[in-house]
């Protein structure tokens, strides 16, 4: 805890834990003012000529004060993600353009660039351990792409893009949060027909918790999604995804539109590119990926929506069949094809998501994974206390089983709530770093959902799709907690490319459908009895249940995503361009009033950029990667203490494919991903 009267934003140490708790809006601005200066005279000091071009001096001088200016202003940023308050968003927006300024000045600031040049022409590079030289060649680059090699009036106005793209982003967000908290829709309890019961319970206890009668729907996905799975009302439905389709758009609410804020941010990136020298934002984007040019994303992606079209459409054409026939819906529209697919995969399979809810009781789901993690990777988690920022948010310690050796710790915020973003991420509240003089800084994660709360008086359920996000998010938080790099900018994440940041997450997403996991993880929440074997293998035979639709899908964002920031001209247009490429790609035409880009949080406010392709990239990978479990044995300590080793432990200390051979002992095959997402064709005479 902090002493009385201190800064919580000052006061933690390398050693201690952030003050989360106490952190308040009058905090921020003396934080980052006292932050900056320190970083500001780190950055003077370290270009004078008496600081030599030394790894180990520049490291003391300049990284330790931005290192913490940089880890202040993320849990600002955290905060404001996930305990949301008009004061917090006003004071990180009135600190957000000194912050960007200082980075994108630090990022071009040329004599320190040539400091860096030096030290690579040295002969102590060539002695560096191989983490170090890694870290300087993106060091390098990095310079380059932070403009450190442009002049004058390009110089200054590279400066203005990014303070300004900043802000765009920031406003990205907070209009698609804003535009989500502030819709809600009051329904009779009637209406909530085929909802299930602690859906509707929770419905109801959100209207009563406003003085009103009924039940109450939101946009949050443990309200929206189970009522476009089961809600027998198709009026309701209509309704409601007219209003998920529509937020943050010009057909919604005006003052959240990012019609204008996602046309200003595609210009100001194309120009962004063209001040680097690049042909656009994507040739620029793709520099420190893996993929080498917008021709093979575009050819990897195109590739595999032509292998799932096939799929897709046999997919949909049973599905309009059964909708007619069945649920005597002859037009089947957009707000009918979640509701139809879970009464088709019901009957088809006699298998429906809630039936394995009550079986995965939130308890129980995390003993279970902490086991897997401990089995596979031998670490112990165990619950501390800690200051948090919500009081449902826990605190974990991860230790080293052979000797009870600290290794990280992170905090798990599991549940939706007003105030906090949509989705699920992880993000590094502190990095892993053999500091100047030898003290080691142990990583922290913050690992986020929003699934369900507990509703009256149970244990939070989870489905099956819950669970697969949960360890998904894992994945990322072991691969920065798990890390042995001692270097900061190539700890855990720091340094990998973007498109192989997926691995870890995905990977740990086909453990989900082990049935010796979901046993360990499983207790009916009215029971105790694990999920039976017989749930299991009907579930299980669904797994792959319009899979090459969900392919599509990715395609589809994928495509538009690398289009739109690599053909001159998009900006102002990303609502033709979406649905030209939904012509192209989808089987079934998308619904007229769909804005899916004003509320793409990935590519306007999460990195994602001329990136989202990585995702299928990195599943490739992951895919490739976990079937050596399935050759080896899904609890094989062996196999994980070498996917530990050569992968979550290297972090960025050298390139995604020489982690990924390391432990594959080759290069990544498709085949696996096709198999694990059924999109293989059945032999000649085996079809059903």
């Amino acid at each position: 805890m902090t002493h009385t009267g201190l800064n919580p934003l000052l006061a933690e140490r390398d050693d201690t834990l952030p003050d989360f708790a106490a952190v308040r809006p009058e905090h921020v601005t003396p934080a980052i003012d006292e932050l900056l200066a320190g970083a500001e005279a780190a950055l003077r000091a370290a270009v004078q000529p008496d600081v030599p071009a030394d790894y180990d001096t520049l490291a003391r001088v300049l990284d330790v004060p931005v290192e913490r200016l940089r880890r202040g202003w993320g849990h600002v940023c955290h905060l404001q993600s996930v305990a949301d308050t008009p004061a917090l968003r006003a004071a990180q927006a009135e600190n957000l353009p000194r912050v960007t300024e200082f980075f994108t000045r630090l990022a071009s600031e040329r004599q320190l660039y040539e400091k860096y040049k030096a030290l690579a022409a040295s002969p102590a590079a060539a002695a560096l351990p191989p983490a170090r030289r890694k870290v300087l060649a993106d060091a390098l680059r990095d310079f380059v792409l932070g403009g450190a090699e442009l002049q004058g009036a390009a110089r200054e106005r590279f400066a203005a893009v990014q303070e300004r793209l900043a802000e765009l982003s920031k406003r990205f967000g907070d209009n698609v949060l804003d535009a989500v908290d502030a819709y809600a829709l009051f329904v009779d309890e009637a209406r909530l027909a085929g909802v299930p019961a602690d859906v509707v319970r929770a419905a109801r206890e959100a209207a009563a918790a406003e003085g009103r009668e009924g039940c109450k729907l939101t946009l949050q996905m443990p309200c929206y999604l189970p009522v476009m799975q089961y809600a027998e009302d198709r009026a309701l439905r209509a309704g409601l995804y007219g209003a998920f389709a529509r937020r943050a758009s010009e057909l919604g609410d005006p003052r959240f539109d990012n019609s204008a804020v996602m046309r200003e941010i595609v210009e100001l990136r194309q120009e962004e590119a063209a001040l680097l020298g690049h042909a656009s934002y994507a040739h620029l984007s793709l520099v420190p990926k893996m993929a080498r040019s917008p021709e093979e994303v575009l050819a990897f992606v195109r590739d595999l929506a032509r292998r799932a079209r096939p799929f897709a459409e046999r997919e949909l054409a049973e599905l309009q069949e059964f909708a007619r026939s069945e649920l005597g819906i002859a037009d089947l529209q957009p707000w009918d094809r979640t509701f139809a697919a879970e009464r088709l995969k019901q009957q088809r399979y006699a298998f429906g998501s809630e039936e394995v809810r009550p079986y995965l009781t939130l308890p129980r789901v995390l003993q279970g994974l902490f086991e897997l993690i401990g089995r596979l990777f031998g670490v112990t988690i165990d619950e501390q206390p800690a200051p948090v920022w919500h009081d449902s948010v826990r605190f974990f310690r991860v230790k080293r089983a052979a000797d009870g050796r600290d290794v990280a710790g992170f905090y798990l915020d599991l549940y939706a709530r007003a105030g906090k973003q949509g989705g699920a991420w992880m993000d590094n509240a502190r990095q892993r770093w053999r500091r100047p003089g030898g003290a080691l800084q142990l990583p922290l994660a913050n690992l986020v959902c929003n699934f369900a709360a507990p509703v009256g008086g149970r244990p939070a359920l989870l489905t099956h799709d819950d669970l697969i996000t949960l360890f998904h998010e894992f994945g990322h938080g072991l691969h920065h907690m798990l890390t042995q790099v001692d270097e900061v900018a190539a700890a855990g994440i720091a340094g990998v490319e973007w498109d192989a940041c997926e691995l870890p997450s995905q990977f740990m997403e086909n453990f989900c459908w082990e049935w010796p996991v979901l046993q360990s993880l499983s207790a009916h929440a009215e029971t105790g009895e694990a999920l039976p074997r017989e749930l299991f293998e009907r579930m299980h035979a669904a797994r792959n249940f319009h899979n090459g639709q969900a392919m599509l899908r990715h395609c589809e964002f994928g495509l538009f995503d690398m289009r739109l920031h690599l053909e001159p001209g998009q900006a102002g247009r990303e609502t033709a361009l979406a649905f030209e490429i939904a012509d192209q790609i989808s089987p079934m035409p998308a619904a007229p009033f769909l804005r899916y880009p004003h509320s793409f949080t990935h590519l306007f406010d999460g990195g994602y950029a001329a990136g989202y392709y990585s995702y299928a990239w990195a599943e490739v990978l992951s895919a490739d990667a976990y079937s050596a479990f399935e050759e080896a044995g899904v609890f094989d300590a062996a196999t994980g203490e070498r996917f530990r080793r050569h992968v979550l432990e290297s972090g960025g200390s050298r390139p995604a494919m020489e982690s990924f051979v390391a432990f594959r002992g080759r290069e990544p095959r498709l085949d696996a991903l096709l198999r694990h997402q059924g999109l293989v064709p059945e032999p000649a005479g085996e079809a059903a």
